[in-house]
């Protein structure tokens, strides 16, 4: 049958819309008391937050910080950044790392009793004492008495519930089992780190700052990291952030010799010492500079061009793990910075600000694509962005419309962030001499993209010269 009339088709549009790449995501890897969350997350898997109750809804909260290291760095990113998304890995499991504690006689205060945080609720048995030691009274959760943790007060509280006959008990045998965390080791956090690559499948979302805040400093866990942030998923960069123990090395010349010795001279590392402080609570270095790094991002439409040096951390004073403050001057901060290691800085009434441009890798290294955080970070983000956008071509057949469709997509994407000046020039090109026949026929495409982030202005210098000519305005009369 003939067709007969106007018809309409339509054809692939020849510019792809570029899928851009996360910035500024950090995943943290630590514990966290997902005992006492309300919704907890599944074991092993990582927990995407996007704000401060959903973070302690699912994993918790207390102010012990040194057990629970996973909620200073909540903290510090929600509160003090007021930055999100935020990736948390806990590797705290009650199921699996608990012991029981044995049955004991509390006192009741205000129809309560107050357990420590650790204990978990599941596990908790409630009885009256008898007159007879043999002739306790069991009492029924949710009948007799309730359930509740108290992060304040850092307790899980039992409290009996008006129309249970033993309201008005003063005394309560409780048995219950609580967490014990004290057998994670650096071992444990290094292992962890691969977790990293289940972000995507059952997250969606990819992580590019990886933080282990009490952990980094360890040299396996370390180097892991190290190994792991250039190779998320086996295709995706990132940034991992390190803390020098200050416990051990409390001078800032100790630092320096402790970054050779421990081997962190990777571009894919930023190293950080000492510690921070607002008010009473004390940070790793590496917590408030994720989340400056993230907030910064932010403000650039999550384009991470921008250094975090010179930035305002979230501080009052620069210390020691053990709390003992630290007092550095410019010339000893920049003697950190020259060696690769970043800092905090009070200086030029400016306030507390992050200090230092360079990744972990110089002076060792002296490519400005490795070195310099932001360019490096450039560099990393604008090869995230292109495998993001290019997977979808894979496997198309190779043929002088899919050439064309990369090129023109990267290039008038390229040409939008020089417009932005996110970038001073970029351009994508498809080169004869670096496509040999041989590739070719084995369906390689090799495509060559020119970017050249900006440099952080860390130096800028004026000349000040006497210039005698000006001496000849005392002899001009006034008009």
């Amino acid at each position: 049958m003939a067709d007969h009339g106007v018809f309409v088709s339509q054809q692939a549009t020849s510019v792809s819309t570029p899928v851009l790449a996360d910035s500024g995501i950090p995943f943290a890897i630590g514990t966290a008391p997902v005992q006492s969350a309300a919704a907890p997350g599944k074991a092993g898997i990582p927990v995407l937050c996007t704000s401060w109750d959903e973070a302690v809804e699912q994993l918790g909260y207390s102010d012990d910080w040194e057990t629970y290291s996973l909620c200073e760095v909540m903290y510090s990113h929600f509160k003090l950044f007021a930055s999100q998304p935020l990736i948390l890995y806990n590797l705290l499991d009650p199921a699996e790392m608990d012991e029981e504690v044995a049955a004991q006689d509390y006192p009741v205060d205000d129809h309560q009793v107050a357990l420590p945080l650790e204990a978990i609720a599941s596990s908790i048995v409630v009885q009256v004492p008898g007159e007879e030691p043999e002739s306790p009274t069991a009492l029924e959760e949710g009948t007799d008495y309730a359930v509740r943790y108290n992060s304040d007060d850092n307790a899980c509280i039992v409290e009996l519930l008006g129309d249970s006959t033993s309201y008005e008990a003063e005394t309560l045998n409780i048995a219950y089992s609580k967490v014990d965390g004290s057998g994670i080791e650096a071992a444990d956090v290094a292992m962890a780190v691969d977790a990293v690559d289940l972000c995507m499948t059952e997250l969606g979302v990819i992580p590019d700052l990886l933080i282990a805040p009490g952990w980094s400093g360890d040299t396996e866990v370390a180097a892991v990291m190290a190994a792991k942030a250039p190779k998320i998923n086996g295709l995706f960069e990132g940034k991992t952030l390190i803390d020098i123990d200050s416990n051990t090395n409390r001078r800032y010349t100790e630092a320096v010799a402790v970054k050779t010795r421990n081997n962190f001279v990777d571009k894919a590392e930023v190293v950080c010492w000492p510690c921070v402080k607002l008010g009473e609570r004390m940070y790793h270095l590496s917590t408030q500079f994720s989340g400056l790094m993230a907030e910064v991002d932010t403000g650039n439409s999550g384009i991470p061009y921008e250094s975090p040096s010179n930035k305002n951390l979230q501080m009052d004073s620069l210390c020691l793990e053990d709390g003992t403050e630290v007092n550095l001057t410019w010339e000893q901060a920049n003697i950190l910075n020259s060696n690769g290691i970043c800092t905090a800085l009070n200086f030029m009434s400016s306030g507390w600000v992050a200090w230092g441009n360079y990744t972990a890798c110089y002076p060792s290294n002296t490519d400005v694509k490795d070195y310099f955080i932001p360019v490096s970070r450039m560099f990393a983000w604008v090869g995230n962005t292109v495998i993001r956008t290019t997977w979808s071509k894979l496997d198309k057949p190779m043929i002088p419309r899919l050439a064309d469709n990369i090129q023109n997509t990267f290039n008038i994407w390229l040409n939008g962030l020089t417009g932005s000046q996110y970038i001073l020039g970029g351009r994508i090109e498809f080169l004869e001499e670096e496509n040999p026949a041989t590739d070719l026929m084995a369906g390689i495409m090799r495509f060559h993209i020119y970017i050249t982030p900006p440099s952080p202005a860390q130096e800028i210098d004026f000349i000040l010269e006497y210039d005698v000519d000006y001496l000849s305005s005392l002899f001009q009369q006034a008009a």
